[in-house]
């Protein structure tokens, strides 16, 4: 059970986006994000979509105390004057039905349009709208899930011996992605479908998820954020208190069990090194 002795925040920021944690499957990080979690402090936090992994509960059930302990971590958030916005994705796509209710604090919306605080207005959405195989071939899509499910099990399995051998974390579904030239341009092409949609709504940028690949850069002037995920690459989006836009990479120190066999997660990394931890590893936008 979560505890309410949490070390004080390390990381204050007026913002934070986190998506895509898959909460319900053996993949989430879910160790790693209650060490990101306790160490944040925001006035608002977006999660944009994938949070709770509908698909993979519907074919068999998986909830160890960890994922809990998450869900409790962000209520706790939201009892404790952080505004908690919810937007849905494909794999929580049954939320979509209590799209503009309120649970505990957490309030859910179809998207969002979020200002900056040096006034840029950036639209919040899952992303998976514009995937095309969601949209216009499910079956394929659930394919493709259950692919991507076995990929990252022969990793989890991988990364298990890796951390017994004081290694970090790699991802094998992270290195494919970036090595099929079918994938790479698959991200491309989603990345500016994204960002021209955040300009015809007359937007300054875009912050989503959905393909578990965290980015930020211009795209035709249109700045174009993803906060990553917590099964691949432990990675989120900040807004510090002057506007800028920051992503913040969890995975070279995450927190997480060393054997495959204990509190099982997806791919095993390295533990803490002791209390004087990094906190972060920091990738900021450049301006064009």
């Amino acid at each position: 059970m979560e505890s309410d002795d949490d070390q004080g925040p390390l990381l204050r920021v007026r913002t934070a986006w986190i998506s895509d944690l898959h909460l319900g499957t053996p993949g989430c990080q879910a160790l790693a994000l209650l060490d990101f979690l306790r160490d944040l402090e925001c006035d608002t936090l977006y999660l944009v979509g994938d949070i709770i992994d509908g698909w993979q509960l519907r074919r068999s059930w998986y909830w160890p105390q960890s994922h809990n302990d998450v869900v409790q971590k962000v209520l706790r958030k939201a009892r404790k004057d952080t505004r908690v916005i919810f937007v849905p994705g494909n794999h929580d796509e049954f939320a979509r039905r209590y799209v503009t209710h309120n649970f505990g604090g957490v309030d859910v919306v179809e998207e969002a349009v979020h200002t900056l605080a040096d006034g840029r207005r950036i639209w919040v959405t899952h992303g998976d709208l514009f995937d095309g195989v969601v949209q216009c071939a499910r079956w394929l899509a659930l394919l493709g899930d259950m692919a991507y499910e076995f990929t990252l099990k022969v990793n989890r399995r991988f990364n298990a011996l890796r951390a017994r051998l004081g290694l970090p974390y790699w991802s094998l579904s992270r290195y494919l992605k970036a090595k099929v030239k079918r994938a790479v341009s698959y991200v491309g092409d989603f990345e500016t479908a994204v960002a021209r949609e955040a300009k015809r709504r007359g937007l300054q940028g875009v912050v989503c998820g959905h393909i578990h690949h965290a980015e930020m850069r211009h795209i035709e002037g249109i700045l174009y954020c993803n906060d990553g995920d917590w099964v691949e690459s432990l990675t989120a989006l900040v807004e510090h208190h002057d506007g800028e836009l920051e992503i913040i990479d969890r995975a070279a120190t995450a927190r997480v069990p060393q054997t495959a066999t204990f509190a099982p997660t997806r791919p095993a990394v390295q533990d803490w090194p002791g209390t004087d931890r990094p906190l972060v590893n920091r990738t900021r936008a450049t301006t064009p």
